[in-house]
């Protein structure tokens, strides 16, 4: 399973709204994490479970999420970790 498939299906446990993986590792190619096979990839995350936590406990739910990836397979993550509003999308009870 490649990297960006394995992130969305452990970030599952976040039960998301929508997830948008961009792969950014060959801007990074001289990097000494790329060098050593970690992959840099940015995330856009859109999840109820993020409502009412700080931007800082938001990174630490994805990062829990994640796991062992951030020790080998995946060198930087920056993320924007949003609730629904935030990203202008609609709840599950307003989808319904």
């Amino acid at each position: 399973m490649n990297t960006i498939d394995e992130l969305k299906r452990r970030l599952e446990a976040l039960t998301p709204i929508s997830i948008d993986i961009v792969d950014e590792s060959a801007l990074h190619a001289r990097h000494p994490g790329a060098r050593a096979g970690g992959g840099h990839y940015r995330l856009t995350i859109v999840s109820e479970r993020f409502r009412g936590a700080g931007r800082v406990a938001r990174h630490r739910m994805v990062f829990d999420a994640v796991g062992d990836l951030m020790q080998g397979r995946i060198h930087a993550l920056p993320m924007n970790a949003l609730t629904p509003e935030e990203a202008g999308k609609p709840t599950n009870k307003e989808s319904r």
